[in-house]
């Protein structure tokens, strides 16, 4: 064989070791974005619930003052949506409801409510990330009364 063609086949490719580094860098860097973007969802989604719960108590201010009371609690958030059963008035209700739908909190399950609550006239919350009462962080619960 001619040098020339040996020194060719030589810088043909990569070696090994070249591929290992450029492998482990590659997981440097993804570790270190996963570590700062990833406590940025967690906080996305307490903000959203924050933001689902407000919305939802302007659905029921609304309709407080059309319908001169909150929906009890067996009515539920659903009353926002569609005319509860057992309305004094029902004309008084909002024609196509106070809210288009019904949001999830951003974990997937629905907001609770009661009327009268704990904390107010009417309660909205949600349990956190963890769906149980109480927690720290992401798993503490998020209500309209914070």
């Amino acid at each position: 064989m001619r040098p020339e063609v040996k020194k060719r086949r030589r810088e043909a490719g990569f070696t090994l070791v070249e591929l290992m580094v450029v492998i482990v860098i590659i997981g440097l860097l993804a570790t270190i974005v996963a570590l700062n973007v990833l406590p940025s969802g967690d906080t996305a989604r307490i903000q959203k619930a924050k933001a689902d719960i407000a919305q939802i108590e302007g659905g029921l201010e609304l309709y407080k003052l059309q319908n001169m009371t909150f929906p009890n609690t067996s009515q539920g958030l659903n009353a926002l949506v569609t005319a509860p059963a057992g309305l004094t008035d029902p004309s008084r209700y909002q024609r196509g409801g106070y809210l288009k739908k019904l949001p999830n909190d951003p974990w997937g399950r629905p907001y609770l409510y009661a009327s009268p609550g704990t904390h107010g006239e009417a309660d909205v919350w949600t349990f956190g990330a963890d769906g149980k009462e109480g927690g720290e962080g992401i798993d503490a619960d998020i209500g309209s009364w914070q």
